[in-house]
């Protein structure tokens, strides 16, 4: 299997910004387990299967079922599916922080060429004590933002039981 992409598997998935990532862990072996790997080299293509397993030092993630591409320019698009309870998940120590980034959805999709993570259908992202939830979320890394919605793809479902939850925390707090 070729390293670049299992560490890039790894760093797509986070969701948060790479400067935000422990630093320490992209040093760190990057060990991966699934039930059957399938490597395409003509289409850049690396699909990992059936109880998905993947650790770098703090950073865990598991699926069903993760598919990295590469484009021709050399950036990456992650896509995690399924896992523990249906969900795709991943945690990882925040840097110089004692606390860890949370994510889980029915699928995760991360772009390294625009740093964007996508979190589609029970979605929910935890950075210490802030905790949000939707049924979409989409993270900016370069811009430093997200958005969350009650509805699929970005679209807000009016009247639906189904309400945005956040609990932001103030950011003068002592930690």
């Amino acid at each position: 299997m070729n390293r670049t992409i299992a560490v890039t598997a790894m760093l797509l998935l986070l969701g948060i910004s790479n400067a935000h990532a422990e630093k320490a862990d992209r040093e760190k072996p990057v060990n991966l387990e699934s039930d059957r790997v399938f490597v395409d080299d003509a289409k850049k293509t690396h699909t990992f299967e059936g109880n998905v397993v993947l650790t770098q030092g703090t950073l865990v993630i598991k699926a069903d079922k993760l598919v990295v591409v590469e484009d021709g320019g050399g950036f990456q698009k992650g896509t995690a599916t399924g896992g523990p309870n249906g969900l795709a998940w991943f945690k990882q120590k925040r840097e110089g922080k004692n606390e860890y980034v949370e994510g889980e959805a029915e699928r995760i999709e991360h772009d390294s060429k625009t740093e964007r993570s996508e979190f589609f259908n029970k979605a929910h992202v935890k950075s210490g004590n802030d905790d949000v939830r939707g049924q979409y979320i989409i993270y900016d890394a370069k811009a430093e933002n997200y958005t969350v919605t009650n509805g699929p793809n970005g679209t807000v479902s009016q009247g639906k039981p189904d309400r945005v939850r956040a609990v932001i925390q103030p950011r003068n707090q002592e930690k």
